[in-house]
């Protein structure tokens, strides 16, 4: 009985922690950064209300979170929006022409799949065909698709803010899609969460101003 007690409180300790804490050391692999370490800390303040807080690998994928860490001190992201989001998927980002075609200036990244399972919460770089095709776009897992693995770089989990990765507007492209107000790396001492300025009223007066009609821009 005692033995049983305590295999019961190991494991009990280890499911008490948050998934992304539970560091395991293996042979053979590089050491994952602490969930604290703030160089490796990826914060998105999301238009859908609040911060979320992306735990970064670069043991495991190197190229790709040094690309998220260069971008976003370049506030490459900010301001862009959440152009694919499937319900019981995922959400996808990072592109500046807003419809998945779009990448930074930057060269494409090598791959580099890992061992990171496309749970709920991992962050992974989106590609086109090519293996080698990840640039600046991203996608966040609403649920588990553990088909994927080992087919995308998995380079992060989220750790906090969930909830405002599930409040992101759904479609492709949604019609009002959230966006990423500011991303910020942890270590560069960003301000606290602010919420995107409301947009300006239309004055009563010209809410029943009709327009001339004229040809539509494709």
């Amino acid at each position: 009985m005692r033995l049983f007690a305590v295999v019961f409180a190991l494991f009990a300790s280890l499911f008490a922690l948050p998934a992304a804490a539970q560091l395991i050391d293996v042979p053979g692999r590089a050491a994952p950064p602490a969930t604290t370490d703030k160089e490796n800390l990826w914060l998105l303040d999301l238009s859908s209300g609040g911060r979320v807080t992306v735990w970064l690998r670069p043991d495991v994928a190197p190229k790709a979170v040094e690309r998220i860490k260069t971008l976003t001190r370049q506030k490459f992201y900010d301001g862009l929006p959440f152009h694919r989001v499937i319900e019981g998927f995922m959400a996808q980002g990072g592109d500046p022409k807003g419809d998945g075609t779009g990448g930074s200036e930057l060269p494409d990244l090598e791959k580099e799949f890992n061992y990171l399972p496309h749970v709920r919460g991992a962050v992974a770089a989106a590609r086109a065909q090519d293996e080698n095709s990840a640039n600046s776009q991203f996608y966040i897992m609403l649920a588990p698709r553990l088909a994927l693995d080992k087919k995308y770089t998995v380079f992060g989990r989220v750790l906090e803010g969930m909830q405002y990765v599930d409040a992101i507007q759904r479609g492709e492209p949604p019609a009002n899609p959230t966006r990423v107000i500011h991303a910020y790396i942890a270590s560069d001492n960003p301000p606290p969460y602010q919420a995107a300025p409301a947009a300006p009223a239309v004055p009563a007066e010209d809410q029943n101003l009709t327009l001339p009609s004229g040809p539509a821009k494709r």
